[in-house]
């Protein structure tokens, strides 16, 4: 059973505000505790109780699946792995993300690993969010590991979120891709307090006409600290493209460190990167509104991470 305050923070990390349509597996306290499949999407849980696999049949169109995690009680700490295979020629929409809330003196930490199998020509898009709340001395710990093997023509859109409430978090991304497959990242991301954000991109495009583009937007405030790690090994010819956007604010530190490496004469990469705080213009002119120095830059931050 689903609590109210597990549900709250399935809202916050899966847009659901009631049980979704098509596939889903619902995890809350290290446990399953809701599950559907469809037709053409079967969700079935790994042997030794470590996590799921998901398989989506060659074909299938406009379905979702659904795989939120929820952690309402202090001092759990767990690793999941869970693998989504993914047919030929499909269109689907993956959505995840984990919540924690914790109101005691003990950690808790969500370490999730998935990895996918996108077959040719499939397009996938994936939605991860993380959000933490709860005021106890307990921190919030997500480390997500993501892993793309991309088979020819494929592509994947993958919006990855964290807002609020996560007081470490290592977000390490790894993709393989074949010819004619294509990779879009959009990160979004805010921290505050003293808060740390790690986020590690390692692409690699090995296939003739395989492109990727990598673009993070984020926010540090108060003493928090961010770090951007970002490489794309061009082994063909090929395009890719990394940016980081970020803006500074109080005593924060932001480190962003581009890498980009040539193996082939038609390898075209790109890397851009800018650092900077909000522009007093920006704050003179919303002031001029009637809006307070605090309301400004709030308006400012919303709008930049959307």
């Amino acid at each position: 059973m689903i609590d109210e305050i597990q549900k709250r923070i399935l809202e916050e990390v899966a847009d659901l505000h009631e049980v979704p349509i098509g596939a889903y597996n619902i995890r809350a306290n290290s446990k399953m505790a809701a599950r559907n499949t469809t037709a053409n999407i079967d969700i079935v849980s790994k042997e030794d109780g470590s996590g799921i696999d998901v398989k989506i049949k060659p074909g299938t169109k406009n379905e979702s699946v659904h795989i939120p995690v929820v952690i309402s009680k202090t001092g759990i700490k767990e690793v999941v792995y869970n693998d989504f295979f993914i047919g030929e020629d499909s269109d689907v929409v993956i959505v995840a993300g984990c919540g924690i809330h914790n109101c005691g003196n003990q950690d808790s930490q969500h370490d999730g690993v998935h990895r996918f199998y996108v077959g040719k020509n499939a397009h996938v898009k994936y939605v991860e969010k993380h959000y933490g709340e709860g005021d106890g001395t307990g921190k919030r710990i997500l480390n997500p590991g993501t892993e793309v093997y991309m088979e020819e023509g494929s592509s994947m859109e993958m919006e990855m979120v964290q807002i609020k409430g996560v007081d470490s978090t290592v977000r390490d991304t790894k993709a393989e891709l074949a010819a004619g497959a294509s990779l879009v990242v959009r990160e979004r991301l805010m921290t505050h307090g003293d808060q740390s954000a790690v986020s590690i991109y390692k692409v690699q495009l090995n296939g003739e006409g395989s492109s990727a583009d990598v673009v993070s937007r984020s926010v540090a405030r108060d003493n928090s600290y961010q770090k951007f790690d970002a490489k794309i090994d061009g082994n063909a010819a090929c395009s890719g493209h990394s940016e980081c956007d970020a803006i500074i604010m109080d005593n924060a530190k932001i480190l962003a460190v581009p890498q980009l490496q040539a193996n082939n004469i038609d390898a075209a990469l790109i890397h851009e990167a800018a650092i900077g705080k909000i522009a007093g213009e920006q704050l003179t002119k919303l002031m001029t509104l009637g809006l307070t120095e605090a309301e400004a830059e709030e308006q400012i931050i919303n709008g930049f991470l959307k």
